[in-house]
C-alpha cells in the first residue's frame, strides 16, 4: 500500500493516525463490553476506519454527512464526547436520543451529523436537501452521503443520484463496498464490473479508490470537494474496504471464505499505515505505543464515566411532548376560530383552488427561504394549475420541477429542513405518496422525537374521487397517516380555511401532510380575506349547531352534510368540521356529542380502517353517557374507488348517507 503525503505535516499525519485509531480501539473495547453483556448490540466498522476518518478530514466542520451504522469514525472524528456516544450505545437517558435509539440511529445539529433509519438509502436523498440549501445560499459547501454496496440496489440510490445529477447539487455519495450485503456477496448484488460505472449512466464523475488508504481517502474526498463546489455537481466514490467482522456480532462471519480474511489482513488501513509513519520517521515505535496506551486510557476513562447513569425512568407526558417540535414564533391568528368570523374587512370571491394559491404565494412572499418542489408545478403550474405562474415571479430556484422520485424528493425536503429552510412538496395526486412511503413514515414523522430535530415540511396531497378518476387518482388514504406520531394531518372543507391552514401548515416546524379535496377545488367559492392570516391547526368548526343529530366530518364530506340538512328542513342537524385529523380536536368532539346524543361519523374514505371507527371508539369510551344511540359511520365500500361514474356514485359515502341517517334517527 503505498501512501502519498503531498502537502500535509508530519503534525498532520500524527493527528491523522490519532483519528483512524481511536475508533478502531474504541471497536475492540465494545467487543469485550458485548461479550461481557454490557451492551446489547454492534455493528463492526473495523477494516473500514479509512473511510469514515478520510471523508471527514477533509470537509469543513459544519458540513453535513449522512453516516451509516458503520461509520464510527465519522462521530470521533467530529470530536463527539466518547462519554456520551457511550450512554447512547446503553440507551441511557442522557446520551443523544433520550434512550429512544440504538447505536448509530441519532443524529447531532451540533455536529452537522444526521442519523441514519435502518432502511439505509433514504439518507442519500437527505444529502441531496442540504446540498440544494448550500446552493440556494451560494455557500461553498458540499454534503456526503455514505451507503454500501447492499444498499446501491435500492430505489433510493438511484433517485438520490438521479435528483442531484439533474439540479446539479454540489454532494459527494460515498459507496463503501466491503464485498457483502449481510450475508449476501455482491456478485449476488449487480452485474454491473464495478458499481462506480453507475455514475455514468447519471451524467455526473465518478472514480473507484482504495478504501484502505487513509491519505488516498482525505486526498480524493478533498479534491471532489472542490470539484463539486467549483462546478455545483454531484461527485460517486466506490471505496474498496472490507469487512472484518460480520454483518453484526450475532451474525458471524461463517457465510465469508477464509481466504478473504487473509487477503484483506494484509490491506488493514490502521497496520499499513503505521508502518509507513514509522518508515517515514514520522513516528517511532514508542511513540506508537505511547499514543495508543494514551487513547487507550481515554477510552476506558470515557467508558468507567459512562457507565454511571441513573436508571432510566419512563416519563409518559415527555415522551408526548417530543414527538413534535415547539413552534417559536408568533401565529399569524387573524381568524377567530370559535365562531368561523374574520377579524379583515377586505375580502374577494375565492374558488378553493385559488384559496390554495394565495396561500403559497403570500408565504413565498413572507420567508425567502421557502421552497416549493413537485412534478410539473413550474411552467407548466402543476396538474391543478395550483402553482401557474410562480415561476416567473419566484423564479426556478424556489419553484423547482422534480424528476419522478417522490421519495428523494420528500427525503430533499427534509435536507432542507436540516438548513433551516421550509419546503412544500406537491404529490400530483395523493395516491402516489406510496412511492415516497418509508420516508414520510420513518424519517419526518419520528426525527423530532429521535433526536430533536425538526423536518419543516408540508406535503400537500390532491386527493379524494367524484371525478371519474379511477383506483389510482381518487383513493382517500388520510388514515394512513393518521396512524404515524410525529405527522400533522390537515384537511379542509372550505376556501377559508384552505387558505389559512395551508399558511399555518408552512408556518409549523413539523411535517404536514395536507389533504386538498379534488372535487372541491373548482366547485365551490366563498368570500375570503385577502390578508396573510392563519386558522390554528387541531382545531374543528362548527359549521351549524344542531339539536337533533350531530354529522362529524371533513372534506367533501361537509358538503354532503350541508346538503342533507338543506334536504331535511325539519331536522336540527349540527356538522361538525374537523379540519385536521392528527391531532384531533376531542374537545369540539365531546361538544357535538353532549348537544344532540345521536353522533354520525361520514367520510369518503373506506369503512375499515378509516378514522370514523378511532372517533367512534373514542367517543364509546369518553361519552358512552352522553349517547341517546350507538355512534354510527358512513364511509365508502371496502373496495378500489372505481372509474365508471355509476360505479364510483355507488361506491362513496353519500350514497349511504340517507339510510344510515335514517337508521341513526329511527333508533
Amino acid at each position: 500500500m503505498e501512501f502519498f503525503r503531498r502537502e500535509l505535516t508530519n503534525e498532520q499525519l500524527v493527528e491523522f493516525y490519532r483519528a483512524i485509531v481511536l475508533p478502531r480501539m474504541i471497536e475492540e473495547k465494545m467487543l469485550v463490553l458485548l461479550r461481557q453483556g454490557k451492551i446489547s448490540k454492534w455493528f463492526s466498522g473495523i477494516g473500514q476506519e479509512a473511510i469514515s476518518v478520510g471523508a471527514t478530514l477533509a470537509l469543513d466542520n459544519d458540513e453535513w454527512i449522512m453516516p451509516l451504522h458503520r461509520n464510527l469514525g465519522v462521530f470521533t472524528t467530529r470530536k463527539m464526547p466518547l462519554i456520551k456516544l457511550f450512554k447512547q450505545w446503553q440507551g441511557d437517558k442522557d446520551g443523544y436520543s433520550k434512550g429512544r435509539e440504538r447505536s448509530f440511529h441519532f443524529g447531532t445539529k451540533e455536529h452537522h451529523i444526521c442519523g441514519m433509519i435502518s432502511h439505509l438509502g433514504p439518507q442519500l436523498a437527505i444529502a441531496d436537501g442540504v446540498a440544494l440549501a448550500h446552493k440556494l445560499k451560494n455557500e461553498k459547501k458540499v454534503s456526503i452521503a455514505f451507503t454500501g454496496d447492499g444498499g446501491t440496489s435500492e430505489g433510493d440510490f438511484h433517485e438520490a443520484l438521479n435528483t442531484a445529477a439533474v439540479w446539479d447539487l454540489p454532494v459527494i455519495f460515498i459507496i463503501e463496498n466491503n464485498g457483502y450485503g449481510l450475508s449476501t456477496p455482491t456478485n449476488e448484488q449487480y452485474r454491473c464490473k464495478s458499481l462506480v460505472e453507475k455514475a455514468a449512466g447519471y451524467g455526473i464523475e465518478g472514480i473507484q479508490i482504495d478504501g484502505n488508504n487513509l491519505l488516498t481517502v482525505y486526498d480524493t474526498i478533498k479534491g471532489v470537494r472542490e470539484y463539486c463546489i467549483e462546478q455545483q455537481k454531484p461527485y460517486l466514490i466506490e471505496c474498496m474496504t472490507f469487512r472484518m467482522r460480520g454483518h453484526e456480532e450475532a451474525s458471524g462471519v461463517k457465510y465469508v471464505p477464509k481466504n478473504l480474511f487473509d487477503e484483506w489482513e494484509k490491506k488493514d488501513p490502521i497496520k499499513n499505515y503505521e508502518s509507513w509513519l514509522v518508515e517515514e520517521n514520522i513516528l517511532s515505535a514508542e511513540e506508537i505505543v505511547s499514543i495508543r496506551g494514551e487513547i487507550k486510557h481515554h477510552i476506558d476513562e470515557e467508558i468507567r464515566k459512562g457507565m454511571i447513569s441513573e436508571k432510566l425512568v419512563a416519563n409518559t407526558q415527555e415522551e408526548l411532548s417530543d414527538v413534535y417540535a415547539t413552534r417559536h414564533s408568533s401565529p399569524e391568528m387573524l381568524i377567530d376560530n370559535s365562531n368561523g368570523q374574520t377579524q379583515m374587512d377586505v375580502t374577494s370571491e375565492k374558488k378553493f383552488i385559488n384559496a390554495i394559491s394565495d396561500a403559497l404565494e403570500q408565504s413565498l412572499e413572507k420567508h425567502p427561504d421557502f421552497v416549493l418542489m413537485g412534478q410539473d408545478i413550474a411552467e407548466y403550474g402543476g396538474a391543478f394549475k395550483v402553482t401557474e405562474g410562480f415561476v416567473d415571479k419566484f423564479g426556478k430556484d424556489r419553484i423547482r420541477n422534480t424528476p419522478l422520485c417522490e421519495s428523494a424528493i420528500v427525503g430533499t425536503a427534509l435536507g432542507l429542513s436540516l438548513k433551516g429552510y421550509k419546503s412544500m412538496m406537491e404529490m400530483q395526486f395523493a395516491d402516489f405518496v406510496t412511492v415516497g412511503f418509508n420516508q414520510i413514515i420513518n424519517n419526518l414523522a419520528k426525527i423530532n422525537y429521535r433526536w430533536g430535530q425538526n423536518a419543516d415540511v408540508v406535503i400537500r396531497m390532491p386527493t379524494g374521487g367524484g371525478v371519474g378518476a379511477g383506483p389510482f387518482h381518487s383513493q382517500s388514504n388520510e388514515a394512513w397517516f393518521v396512524h404515524t406520531p410525529g405527522l400533522k394531518v390537515v384537511y379542509p372543507s372550505t376556501p377559508t380555511d384552505a387558505k389559512g391552514l395551508l399558511i399555518a401548515a408552512i408556518n409549523d416546524p413539523n411535517p404536514v401532510i395536507f389533504f386538498e379535496h379534488k372535487g372541491l377545488y373548482r366547485s365551490i367559492s366563498e368570500q375570503v380575506p385577502d390578508a396573510y392570516y392563519e386558522i390554528e391547526i387541531g382545531k374543528a368548526r362548527h359549521v351549524s349547531k344542531g339539536e337533533d343529530v350531530s354529522i362529524i366530518t371533513y372534506g367533501a364530506g361537509v358538503h354532503w352534510a350541508l346538503e342533507y340538512a338543506k334536504k331535511h328542513p325539519d331536522l336540527s342537524v349540527g356538522i361538525l368540521d374537523l379540519r385536521t385529523l392528527l391531532p384531533l380536536d376531542y374537545d369540539a368532539i365531546r361538544e357535538a356529542v353532549s348537544r344532540t346524543g345521536r353522533v354520525l361519523i361520514l367520510h369518503e374514505d373506506t369503512l375499515i380502517g378509516g378514522i370514523g371507527g378511532e372517533i367512534s371508539a373514542w367517543i364509546n369510551e369518553n361519552c358512552f353517557h352522553l349517547l341517546d344511540a350507538p355512534v354510527m359511520r358512513c364511509a365508502s365500500l371496502d373496495s378500489p374507488i372505481p372509474f365508471n361514474i355509476e360505479l364510483e356514485k355507488n361506491f362513496m359515502a353519500y350514497s349511504r348517507l340517507e339510510k344510515t341517517m335514517e337508521t341513526l334517527l329511527n333508533y
